[in-house]
């Protein structure tokens, strides 16, 4: 039986869109006979209280290393497998070393990694001029020793894993050598689709909002962050009800999150609700808080529209979109700098921060339901291949490739 390990920065996945894709894929890989065990901070193994989830450190600081290279020593692992997302492990930058002392202590166990996001975080040390250190960053990276982004926690694992087309597109250009070492394998949705009526869910959905039977629904789902465009939402929802004036608005979704915690968390859900009340929208708009997956199925069950229209626009790596799409929701969402192909023609795009863009999107798709049906029909290719089965063998054939090639060849690299 392959035993992995994972790292996680955190490891609660009802606040933590990683946290929440490691759990997914340790409960598919449990299902095809894998065992594993997270390490995590100690703070959050406390959370979590059960067994198989280890705290190893206080902190990702530099400190925590020496403690963290000798847990997994200790540890049965044939595949240590890290999750990395840059906010997950609170802006540290220590991890980037992790392999290199894991192989300098005779570590031969294969490394992979997984780089959620990936293309613009960048050490800038105020204590080491800019020119030695772009001089640095390109050496490194020239010779495949380090990266300029994420130091050795590539160049040193045998496996590298991207879920999204900007940071495959980057890795490639930065690091070509590592190709062979490169694959992309997307997430899936955040929630799975629980079967239900379409009917009984419009009807139970209506019901809980207190709104008529003949509301039509657009939901937004997800963690509320200033980052997600509701406040371009907001206003452009305004501008809806002036021609269709059964429209409503369900903001689905808690706004506790390891990117907005505390007081943080309580000053901006006060916040939504006075601009809803400064808008006059209070009769139109529903929060619903954090919900089960479960009941958040339901309700997107019961919805006629999806919207995202987060500030620096809308992915694959999204995994509310790939919920909404799941749905069989037609989606308006923001267009990103950088579009995945895929979703052309999957989504009505518009220019993110665009009040009245977001309007006339949402007007004309309330007013057009043949457009609907089109994207949605588009969007089935997408929704049936990007599920956790497909997901999970694919994991399993890269540990199963690299366990049978677990030396990681430097020197190939230089040749």
């Amino acid at each position: 039986m392959v035993h992995v390990t994972l790292i996680a920065g955190t490891y609660e996945p009802t606040r933590c869109g990683v946290a929440h894709y490691t759990d997914r894929l340790r409960t598919s890989l449990e299902q095809r006979g894998i065992q594993s065990v997270v390490m995590t901070t100690h703070t959050a193994a406390q959370t979590a209280n059960t067994p198989d989830i280890i705290g190893a450190v206080r902190d990702w600081r530099l400190s925590s290393l020496i403690p963290l290279v000798r847990s997994l020593h200790a540890v049965p692992t044939d595949v240590l497998h890290i999750q990395h997302a840059a906010g997950t492990y609170s802006f540290e930058r220590a991890i980037f070393l992790l392999p290199l002392l894991l192989r300098a202590t005779g570590w031969h166990q294969p490394i992979v990694v997984t780089v959620h996001e990936y293309g613009w975080w960048e050490w800038q040390p105020r204590w080491l001029p800019p020119p030695l250190l772009e001089w640095l960053k390109q050496w490194g990276q020239h010779h495949d020793w380090w990266d300029r982004e994420d130091g050795f926690l590539l160049t040193f694992s045998n496996v590298i894993i991207t879920t999204n087309a900007d940071a495959e597109i980057a890795l490639r250009e930065r690091l070509p050598a590592l190709s062979d070492r490169l694959h992309r394998l997307a997430i899936a949705p955040n929630i799975d689709v629980v079967p239900i009526d379409k009917t009984s869910a419009r009807q139970t959905l209506r019901e809980v909002c207190g709104w008529a039977a003949e509301t039509e629904i657009i939901a937004f789902f997800g963690f509320l962050h200033p980052v997600k465009g509701l406040e371009t939402l907001l206003p452009a929802f305004k501008q809806v009800l002036a021609t269709h004036p059964h429209a409503r608005l369900l903001l689905i979704g808690g706004v506790e999150s390891l990117a907005l915690v505390g007081e943080q968390a309580t000053t901006y859900w006060q916040q939504l609700h006075t601009r809803v009340a400064a808008l006059e929208l209070g009769e139109t708009v529903h929060f619903t808080g954090y919900v089960s997956a479960e009941t958040a199925s339901c309700y997107l069950s019961g919805a006629d529209i999806g919207v995202l229209p987060f500030n620096h626009g809308v992915t694959l790596k999204s995994g509310s979109l790939l919920a909404l799409l799941a749905h069989d929701l037609p989606v308006i969402a923001t267009q990103p700098d950088s579009p995945d192909r895929e979703l052309e023609n999957c989504l009505r795009l518009v220019p993110p921060r665009d009040v009245n863009e977001l309007a006339i999107a949402l007007t004309e798709l309330l007013h057009d339901r043949t457009n609907g049906k089109q994207l949605k029909h588009a969007s089935r290719t997408i929704t049936q291949t990007l599920v956790w089965d497909a997901i999970a063998d694919a994991h399993l054939q890269l540990y199963q490739s690299a366990l049978l090639n677990p030396v990681l060849n430097l020197g190939a690299l230089k040749q």
